[in-house]
Formats: C-alpha cells, structure tokens, sequence
C-alpha cells in the first residue's frame, strides 16, 4: 500500500460548520424504535447535511418539561453542518418522534475534510 502524499490530498474547512451532537430515543414508550424508523429519520438528516454518524446507545435521565421523570435510551448522533442545519434538525426529530424536548449540542466550532 502506498503512503499518502500530502500534496495529492487537499485539507478543505467547510465554512460555518461545526460538528454537533443530538440524542435520538432509542425507545418510546418503553418499546424499542424499529430500525426501518431510524433509518427513514436517518435518511432525513443526510439529505440535510450529506451525512451522520450514529454512537451506540446510552441511558438517559432527565425531567420532562411536564415535570416526568424519563428514563430511556438515547443514541447520541454526530452531525457536521451550520448551525441553521442542526436547528432544523432538532425541530424534525421533535416532530419525528413525536417527543416533548430533542437535546443537542457543540462539539467542535471546526470540521475538516480530506481528500
């Protein structure tokens, strides 16, 4: 295998994007979220942004804005775009599943390609 030469790759800094992160249920209702539905919320979000990349799941505790205890699974979800992007995605994810509040925050002001 060839080592890469530095000059046959450009590094290119997509302007005003950052890379954010948002937690997607895993559950609703105490019932897991069939594949075929996140890949349709999946499918959403890459014709937003072009891509995403999807954590493995975790425990989430919080109170719901109705004052309710929820304890569910989350699968946190990295996605490089503006910060417009992000907001349009986490008010289809609210909407999409149907949910009282969708977290999401900063990860990195900066994304770079190569390639």
């Amino acid at each position: 295998m060839k080592k890469a030469n530095k000059s046959n790759h450009d590094l290119c800094m997509k302007q005003n994007w950052q890379l954010w992160e948002i937690m997607v249920p895993a559950e609703l209702k105490e019932k897991e979220v069939p594949v075929s539905t996140h890949e349709k919320w999946d499918k959403k979000v890459r014709d937003i942004t072009g891509g995403l990349t999807i954590l493995k799941a975790a425990k989430g505790q919080w109170i719901s804005p109705s004052k309710k205890i929820c304890i569910e699974k989350v699968i946190p979800v990295r996605i490089a775009c503006s910060e417009n992007d992000i907001k349009a995605i986490a008010k289809m994810t609210l909407r999409f599943y149907d949910q009282e509040q969708v977290m999401f925050y900063k990860v990195s002001n900066e994304v770079y390609f190569i390639g």
